[in-house]
């Protein structure tokens, strides 16, 4: 009687892969207190009348926090009418941009997501800009930061046994003569809208849920 194990033979659907996100890659990433993004505002009285009169503002803060402080440069204008105001520079938020007049509650959230999640944070608000519904489903949408699609595809063909599969089937005297294309998987994958991709500022690529 044989009773060698007989390889798992177990079909995957390379059609709908689960895509999971790796362990190596978590969705945290501490930024320094000096490096959290802030926002400079700026009385538009004072400004129009050629002076300059603002402050730097931690745009972690509350909407209510941060209209507070800014009530409070205000009323130290020398304009007796200085009640406008705007945002005349920022850093901090990666790659996104802030206009003149962003929300006061859209910069505090991009804040505070960028303070918990770090840029990759800026880069998936950056692809949603427009539907900031989107920014609450980061956990869910991070696959984490890659050296290349190329590296995804590596690890996602792993962890989904892809990779185990072909070593367990295919007989040792082939082996030498056969290879999973990970970078044409990766390249599939990719065209089929089931990733969005976020190149990261100092080098990799932030991969995301593109199906969201």
């Amino acid at each position: 009687m044989n009773n060698d194990k007989q390889p798992d033979t177990t079909p995957f659907d390379p059609k709908e892969p689960e895509l999971p996100r790796s362990t190596e890659h978590s969705t945290t990433h501490e930024i320094a207190p000096e490096d959290l993004p802030r926002i400079y505002v700026a009385s538009l009285s004072d400004y129009n009348n050629g002076h300059l009169h603002g402050t730097w503002l931690d745009a972690t803060n509350s909407p209510e926090d941060l209209q507070a402080a800014i009530g409070a440069m205000l009323a130290k204008s020398r304009q007796p009418d200085a009640e406008e105001f705007a945002i005349h520079d920022f850093d901090g938020f990666g790659g996104l941009q802030l206009s003149e007049y962003e929300s006061l509650e859209r910069v505090s959230r991009l804040a505070q997501g960028i303070a918990e999640y770090g840029h990759a944070f800026a880069a998936w608000a950056d692809l949603h800009i427009d539907d900031d519904s989107q920014w609450d489903h980061f956990e869910e949408v991070y696959f984490g930061c890659y050296d290349s699609l190329h590296a995804y595809a590596e690890q996602l063909a792993d962890d989904l046994g892809y990779t185990k599969l072909l070593n367990d089937t295919i007989p040792e005297y082939l082996k030498p003569y056969t290879r999973f294309d990970t970078e044409q998987f990766g390249r599939g994958i990719h065209d089929s809208g089931d990733i969005s991709i976020s190149n990261a500022p100092h080098g990799g690529i932030w991969i995301f849920d593109g199906r969201m």
